[in-house]
């Protein structure tokens, strides 16, 4: 393991490049921790890796790498280790969802990271029922904001799977007035995207916390909408 990681930190700080740290700087309001490598490069590299050492790990070996890449802050290191559960789905559990998960209570702190664990890793437990809807509930009065963000983003997922509004909107509704703009956002995207096919059920839901809950949630809710449909949202004074 050991050697696996001094493989990884080497061929990192060798491709590192300003210029690549320069052009995604400015998507990160919390500061770009990465060592800025091509990304044609990086997949490339990824991919070699996980097919040369898939035969002698076992995911539980992957989440202990994943434990030490994670820790380490580093985009790239990150972004490994996500990539590296992402490709054993046959061996997830719900232990393995819990393991995951702790990643975001120390160690991913920005949102490109969890919006790539949500994508590739976190949505797909519950898309093959290993895990319920419901468990995410949980994870909303996490103290990570990252582990809080990634219940709307995970179930953006989901409906887009096709899961309706019925199992969803209990679980973000405790995150209506999280003061997190990067919560906030999350959940304004998953609305927007429960709007587009539950059209009257999201409307009703959104017209119960207009007035109270984050106006970020209810700008990215709408945006899609019609001036018409927008005006509805506004503020009761």
């Amino acid at each position: 393991m050991k050697e696996k990681i001094r493989e990884i930190k080497e061929f990192c700080k060798n491709n590192a490049d300003p210029a690549v740290i320069a052009k995604y700087s400015k998507y990160f309001k919390e500061g770009y921790d990465g060592y800025g490598i091509d990304d044609k490069l990086f997949r490339e590299q990824k991919d070699k890796w996980y097919e040369a050492w898939k035969s002698e790990m076992s995911i539980h070996d992957f989440l202990d790498l994943g434990d030490t890449l994670i820790s380490s802050g580093k985009f790239e290191e990150q972004a490994l280790a996500i990539h590296f559960i992402s490709l054993q789905p046959e061996n997830f559990t719900p232990e393995v969802f819990e393991r995951v998960g702790k990643w975001l209570d120390k160690g991913i702190e920005n949102w490109a990271s969890t919006d790539i664990l949500c994508m590739l890793v976190l949505s797909v437990f519950i898309k093959n029922e290993i895990v319920e809807i419901k468990r995410l509930k949980d994870w909303t009065a996490a103290d990570s904001k990252w582990k809080r963000r990634a219940v709307p983003v995970t179930l953006v997922q989901m409906v887009k799977s096709g899961t309706g509004p019925g199992p969803i909107l209990p679980v973000i509704e405790p995150l209506m007035n999280d003061d997190s703009e990067d919560v906030q956002k999350g959940l304004g995207t998953l609305l927007r995207e429960l709007w587009k096919k539950y059209k009257d059920e999201t409307e009703e839901f959104m017209m119960k916390w207009k007035d109270t809950c984050g106006r970020l949630i209810i700008r990215y809710a709408t945006e899609k909408m019609d001036k018409e449909s927008r005006i509805k949202f506004k503020r009761s004074k």
